[in-house]
């Protein structure tokens, strides 16, 4: 798969909402779509659809619009999900357990192969298939079965400690719930934040905004 330099992060952060309106539309049955009515559901501009897949190759045929199923398919390859990179979570308790349990990681290109935790109250339990091991073999795992990435699911005062052992160990990529900007600390991981306290105040914001006039709409 080739590299696409300068791919702006915003057209990135798009693309998987794409793929899973594509997706809902293939499961109706949907063969094709013009870049006008695929704006219309997502409530994007055909403008905006047609720039961001350019910075693809562009997929569409003018005057027919888009292959539904070959463009599913092309954004998948750009995405990765085919890939099936191994991925391994850090905290097992309720967040990582969720993450565990409830996120299909093979429809989004990951396989989950590890789970840890220092607590001697979940070291050994079952989740998924997998035994949550003790973090003091992290680094024998990691080397050993080699991982792309990890998530962390551990507290904000723990995560500087634990990414330079998995740095160390040969891990470079994280799905990040911890709250410590990983990407200040260390300039050459790929790190996709989550901040769901952030994603919160956000919503609050609009709530605020909702009911700025002081009365119920």
């Amino acid at each position: 798969m080739p590299k696409h330099e300068g791919v702006s992060l915003s057209v990135i952060k798009r693309l998987p909402r794409y793929y899973r309106f594509l997706g809902d539309l293939l499961e109706k049955g949907v063969t094709r779509i013009s870049s006008r009515e695929l704006a219309q559901l997502m409530r994007l501009t055909a403008s905006q659809i047609r720039q961001d897949l350019n910075c693809f190759g562009g997929f569409g045929q003018q005057g027919y619009g888009y292959n539904v199923a070959a463009l599913h398919k092309e954004i998948g390859n750009i995405l990765g999900l085919n890939n099936n990179y191994t991925i391994i979570l850090l905290g097992a308790g309720n967040l990582g357990r969720a993450i565990a349990k409830h996120m299909d990681f093979e429809a989004r290109g990951l396989h989950l192969i590890g789970i840890f935790d220092n607590n001697p109250t979940v070291v050994g339990q079952q989740i998924k298939g997998l035994t949550v091991a003790n973090s003091t073999y992290l680094e024998d795992f990691c080397r050993e079965r080699k991982p792309k990435a990890a998530i962390l699911c551990i507290p904000k005062e723990a995560a500087h400690e634990t990414v330079e052992r998995l740095m160390s160990a040969g891990v470079k990529c994280f799905w990040n719930f911890s709250h410590y900007d990983l990407s200040l600390a260390f300039e050459d991981a790929v790190v996709e934040n989550v901040h769901l306290g952030d994603s919160l105040m956000t919503l609050c914001y609009q709530i605020n905004e909702y009911y700025s006039d002081g009365e119920e709409k």
